[in-house]
């Protein structure tokens, strides 16, 4: 019989444990290619009324990656951001962004 007959609750052993909402881990892929070995293609989403493009995956650094976007978001004269492996940049703007790409050599999935 109980100490307490007001006691309600399970008895919890040492090996027993209530943080069950853990994350899986994302796979993201660590691996760096060449900017010739990237197979990139482009998403378009509306949020909050407005067109993002988004350009994806990428295989750098995220250094790099900042670089990259550093310096695609002033010849582009937009806002952008890195997501995860991905760019994304406000506007439609994928035309103009394939070609600037192109031109730092990385490739497209047709």
């Amino acid at each position: 019989m109980k100490e307490n007959l007001f006691e309600m609750g399970a008895n919890f052993d040492d090996d027993w444990s209530s943080d069950n909402k853990e994350k899986p881990d994302k796979k993201i892929s660590t691996e760096i290619k060449a900017p010739e070995k990237h197979q990139l293609h482009f998403a378009k989403e509306k949020r909050r009324g407005k067109i993002i493009t988004i350009v994806k995956p990428f295989y750098l650094a995220k250094s790099d990656l900042q670089a990259l976007l550093k310096t695609l978001k002033k010849k582009l004269g937009t806002g952008g951001t890195v997501k995860e492996n991905r760019l994304e940049f406000q506007g439609e703007i994928a035309d103009t962004l394939r070609t600037e790409l192109e031109s730092l050599r990385y490739r497209f999935k047709i």
